[in-house]
């Protein structure tokens, strides 16, 4: 009955040392209060400097999203008053931002693909933070004046499926350039998300609702759910004008809903005006040639994938989607290896086995060890099985692959002449099994190399003794 119409407000911390307007350090989770100046504190007399960094990663966003790079841009005030803004405005860029009307692909699930058009990207300076203790409230101003980019898509999105699609191709793109830590969990990374609905075949925009508060993809997805059946039910029960207002609203993780936070100001309200502290921004033709090359993003990567070592779509997107790992298994690759067994052991065995803090930027067992350790398996070193065992080992120790090979006993016997015997003395235990297998239990093969690889405890070559085991019962 009801089509879902979706538009998202992407806040990208970029990754400078320094804040937007001064030299205050960035860095995250230091003593509140400490990465203040009279700057970013708003005190009579102290004025705004741009950060250079900050126009160059805007310019390789725009590059990125395949949008327009305004050569000249202009800031603005935003005039409002929380006790996280000591200046009662933030400085932004509303009437003429650095990057406006790009697009960003997504894949659906069924395959197909979407365009996604970007309205605009601008910067803007961030708040402080409200730490509230019970009846008590403080303000941390450390946050305060860090570089944002605020990235601003048009309402083309129609479920929360295609909104978590196109939130982590963002993502990876930001990591990809380098130009944003984007952990959601840190606060580098925040997404509002703007719900409306219509009736199907509808054409006209509705009351939109903004809701807030949002630090997963999960709880994102879930949101969206929430606010759509809230606004649903309004409708249904013709009510819909009374209680759905154009505000802001929270998501409640824990009760499943959201909830009203204050009502949503026009731009009115918040009086912008240009800002009269800083000249215009000039990209420069220098600047531009530059910072709009770009290196090769996911989705180019996925397709290099695919051409140059034979992967299948699926799995060279799992793995592109982030540069980490798209990184780790490229120098998994230069051991040369296969791609498919490559894929299995990074996508399944190894993250399998991180724990706790353990990533793949940290990972004990390095891109060229894993690849090593596929080399053996695939030269018939060891045995997948084996092989499992010994990564287990290397997680916890910083030992050579071979060497823990050898520490383990694990090299795989492909010596015929030992397997031979092996087979023999198994064959010469069992000659009721033998006769049954002889009198057409085929089946029974799988009891008799079982039982070579328990005696050679598991380094014998599964093919040669399969082979042997062949021959020698007929």
């Amino acid at each position: 009955m009801f089509e879902v119409v979706i538009g998202l407000e992407v806040h990208v911390q970029l990754n400078t040392k320094t804040k937007l307007f001064c030299s205050c350090p960035t860095s995250f989770n230091h003593k509140q209060n400490t990465n203040t100046c009279p700057t970013c504190l708003a005190l009579p007399g102290a004025l705004p400097v741009l950060n250079k960094e900050v126009l160059h990663k805007s310019i390789m966003l725009g590059a990125a999203i395949d949008a327009t790079i305004n050569r000249t841009s202009f800031f603005d005030r935003k005039s409002y008053f929380y006790p996280d803004s000591p200046s009662a405005y933030q400085i932004t860029q509303l009437y003429t931002p650095i990057v406006e009307y790009g697009t960003l692909e997504i894949d659906l699930e069924d395959g197909s693909k979407k365009t996604i058009r970007i309205n605009r990207a601008h910067i803007e300076a961030d708040a402080g933070k409200n730490i509230h203790e019970g009846e008590i409230s403080k303000v941390d101003l450390n946050r305060g004046g860090t570089p944002l980019l605020e990235i601003v898509s048009e309402p083309d999105l129609s479920n929360g499926d295609e909104v978590v699609a196109y939130l982590k191709k963002l993502h990876s793109i930001i990591r990809y350039l380098d130009i944003g830590d984007a952990n959601m969990q840190e606060g580098s990374f925040r997404v509002d998300v703007n719900v409306s609905i219509r009736p199907k075949g509808d054409k006209k925009l509705y009351t939109r609702v903004e809701v807030k508060n949002i630090n997963s993809f999960k709880f994102i997805q879930k949101a969206i759910e929430v606010e759509v059946a809230r606004q649903s039910e309004a409708w249904e029960d013709g009510v819909y004008e009374k209680e759905i207002s154009q505000e802001t609203r929270l998501f409640d993780q824990i009760k499943q809903e959201t909830r009203s936070m204050r009502g949503k100001e026009e731009a009115a309200d918040y009086r912008y005006f240009p800002e009269p502290d800083l000249l215009k921004v000039i990209v420069t033709d220098e600047m531009f040639a530059k910072y709009s090359k770009i290196p090769e993003l996911p989705d180019a990567k996925r397709d290099r994938f695919v051409k140059e070592y034979g992967m299948n779509e699926y799995n060279s997107g799992v793995i592109t989607a982030s540069i980490e790992m798209a990184n780790f298994f490229e120098l998994m690759m230069k051991e040369g290896i296969t791609a498919k067994n490559a894929t299995t052991w990074l996508t399944v065995e190894l993250l399998a086995r991180f724990k706790g803090d353990v990533n793949i930027k940290n990972s004990p067992v390095n891109a060229k060890k894993l690849g090593f350790l596929v080399k053996r398996i695939e030269d018939k070193s060891i045995s997948g099985k084996a092989a499992k065992e010994i990564l287990d080992y290397l997680m916890n120790k910083d030992e050579a692959v071979d060497a823990a090979i050898e520490a383990l006993g694990l090299k795989q016997v492909t010596d015929t002449g030992a397997i031979n015997i092996l087979c023999k003395e198994i064959i010469d235990a069992n000659p009721d099994k033998v006769e049954q297998y002889r009198g057409g239990k085929d089946k029974l093969i799988g009891f008799f190399v079982g039982q070579v690889m328990k005696a050679s405890k598991g380094t014998a070559n599964p093919q040669a003794v399969n082979e042997i085991l062949k021959a020698k019962l007929g």
